[in-house]
């Protein structure tokens, strides 16, 4: 059975979340909200749209905010208590073109098992500082997996298998901040989930609203890298092997 939902985790992005929902609905696909406990204004705005679209919506709301990770875990528990099989991640302030989702989607059934990741394609709305710090991740993220297998880490359109990821959120303690996105798909490949890389179009967001605070965010991520390291170094052999073994 393949029953998938769009994953939204929502803080404080009232004036663009509506167009984002707008776009999900447009295609055959439920929309579960997180509300990462957003300010009242974008709390009444999410209630709004649920009860506008009752039988399509769902939201959830954590009273105090979690970050994108924990927002997003809260979802995958949420999305399976609801008996979905995968969680089509894409982020609130419009950034991701929402036609991509058949596509991603398609993907996603004829692979369960694998993670479906969106790798950008950028207009000219992107900061050049952010594509320089997206390089250094991508760097860490080959060197901790021992691949290639990971284009990108950091895009937020993605599809999650909920067997496998929720297996690893109930074993695992990951970062609940911004580090979240590169950190799970790191476990997983490390757990020999398949990658399936996608183009994604890219633009830099609706409502100029931007959740990474740099020297609490970066240093998440430079701790989580360090993290990652050592554990790669535990699961080399591992790791070693499934690059030499026979096919």
């Amino acid at each position: 059975m393949f029953k998938p939902v769009a994953l939204v985790p929502v803080y404080d992005h009232e004036h663009a979340v509506g167009a984002t929902v707008q776009a999900i609905l447009a295609h055959p696909l439920p929309c579960l909200l997180v509300d990462d406990g957003s300010s009242p204004a974008c709390e009444r705005m999410l209630r709004e749209l649920a009860a506008r679209h009752p039988e399509r919506v769902y939201l959830i709301r954590l009273p105090e905010n979690q970050g994108k990770g924990g927002a997003v875990m809260a979802g995958f528990e949420e999305a399976a208590r609801l008996a979905f099989t995968h969680a089509l991640q894409i982020d609130a302030d419009g950034q991701h073109d929402a036609g991509c989702i058949p596509h991603f989607l398609a993907l996603a059934q004829a692979s369960p098992d694998a993670m479906i990741c969106g790798y950008p394609v950028y207009d000219e709305s992107v900061p050049r500082t952010r594509l320089l710090a997206r390089y250094l991740t991508h760097v860490w993220v080959w060197i901790n997996t021992l691949s290639f297998a990971v284009r990108d880490s950091m895009c937020g359109l993605r599809v999650y298998p909920l067997g496998r990821v929720l297996a690893l959120v109930r074993e695992v303690r990951l970062g609940r901040r911004m580090q979240f996105d590169t950190e799970v798909l790191v476990h997983l490949v490390w757990r020999g989930v398949p990658i399936v890389n996608v183009p994604a179009r890219v633009t830099y967001p609706a409502d100029g609203v931007s959740h990474f605070q740099v020297w609490r965010d970066n240093v998440l991520i430079s701790s989580m890298h360090a993290r990652l390291f050592f554990g790669m170094l535990r699961r080399l052999p591992v790791l070693l092997w499934r690059k030499v073994r026979p096919a």
